[in-house]
């Protein structure tokens, strides 16, 4: 063989054999492979700081004791009926209901949020089914963050000096607005995939639409204020993210999703009824309950700050357990990056109030946060971390 041709059908094996181990480390990295490998003991990449494991355990040990616990706080639970039901003082009523849950809490179980059970339980179907393909199809559909395409099949990156990584695999992808979703991203296996999680992304976007204006009604605002302000149906993404958490053999030292507040407007939580969800009120963890064809809400930094923190974002962890496979389909409600600038609504100045926030663009803001988290010595204390 000629030295040139030698040379580069050596450097191309080189790439081919990269390649291949890159593929292997990424396939041995999922923390399903993990969990499926029988091992007793977590990796200690995945065990969390002593000062965090104080108060982990077993999400169905923790959601049976709060269940016992009939004297401690429960995420409130709204009923959206009234707002479309033509009686305005109901709707009055529910306004103010979710005013003061947004108010105080920063989340809430909504019911009769008008998205079809049936279709709900298809959108679990297939998403399971995806998180049921084998490791090695899934890959097919692997993101690559270090290149910037963040959409697509992964696991947590380490992104801090400690390197803790959170006991979960993961799928991401845009599903609204229609105009600017890239389907050929999307699974293609189950074959109903695609046209399940369109069909679902439609329907929440009619909900984002009906609570926003509900919450903007509850700041004595027009009922348009806040859709317009993050973006409207043009330019408000909504990004789901399905969350993959298996049994974990240690599940006191480990969390699913580490303590942190949402940088979107809000967020909608969908779960397959393992419990898991905290949040952090009124100096402790509260777990949420698993209620049927419920949808959790979640205020976000983006209207905390459009709301001069009369709206709270609120600080919430992820429990993993021993027994059930959790899954849960996060949905995030973001302004777009550059093209506006989040700030305290002038309305809600007119009375001399300072603001609160200064202004940010939503990439401002995402990178004002990563700042905080890379350098702990700029970041506020968990409780008050809301921007």
């Amino acid at each position: 063989m000629p030295a040139s041709l030698s040379g580069e059908f050596i450097n191309r094996r080189h790439q081919i054999s990269y390649q291949i181990a890159k593929m292997v480390a990424k396939v041995a990295s999922r923390v399903e492979i993990l969990a499926k490998s029988g091992l007793s003991e977590i990796p200690a990449e995945y065990i969390r700081p002593e000062s965090e494991r104080l108060d982990l355990g077993d999400a169905f040990e923790t959601a049976k004791k709060g269940a016992e616990d009939q004297l401690g706080p429960q995420l409130p639970v709204v009923d959206l009926q009234a707002l479309e039901s033509g009686d305005e003082a109901a709707r009055r009523v529910c306004v103010e209901e979710l005013r003061r849950a947004a108010s105080e809490w920063g989340v809430m179980h909504i019911t009769n949020h008008g998205i079809k059970p049936e279709l709900v339980e298809r959108l679990r179907k297939v998403g399971k089914e995806f998180f049921d393909l084998p490791v090695e199809e899934k890959e097919r559909y692997a993101n690559d963050q270090a290149s910037g395409k963040i959409q697509g099949y992964g696991s947590k990156l380490a992104n801090n000096a400690s390197g803790q990584l959170e006991w979960q695999d993961y799928f991401f992808h845009l599903i609204f607005p229609e105009e600017k979703i890239d389907v050929s991203i999307w699974p293609k296996q189950p074959e109903d995939y695609i046209e399940v999680t369109a069909e679902f992304g439609k329907q929440l976007r009619v909900v984002v639409t009906k609570l926003l204006e509900a919450l903007s009604e509850g700041l004595g605002l027009e009922k348009g204020t806040l859709d317009s302000e993050l973006g409207g149906t043009k330019d408000l993404l909504l990004q789901m993210k399905i969350n993959y958490y298996p049994v974990c053999p240690q599940p006191d030292l480990a969390l699913g999703v580490e303590a942190h507040t949402d940088i979107s407007a809000l967020s909608f939580i969908l779960h397959n009824m393992v419990p898991g969800l905290q949040v952090f009120y009124d100096g402790k963890w509260v777990t949420a309950e698993c209620i049927p064809d419920a949808l959790i809400v979640h205020v976000g930094d983006s209207l905390e700050i459009l709301s001069n923190g009369r709206y709270k974002s609120v600080l919430h962890r992820g429990l993993v357990n021993k027994e059930k496979v959790r899954i849960s389909w996060a949905v995030f409600c973001e302004p777009p990056k550059e093209t506006i600038l989040l700030r305290p609504l002038e309305e809600l100045l007119a009375d001399g109030t300072p603001p609160n926030f200064p202004p940010r663009t939503f990439e401002q803001h995402i990178q004002h946060k990563l700042f905080k988290k890379n350098n702990p010595e700029a970041a506020t204390p968990p409780a008050n971390a809301t921007n």
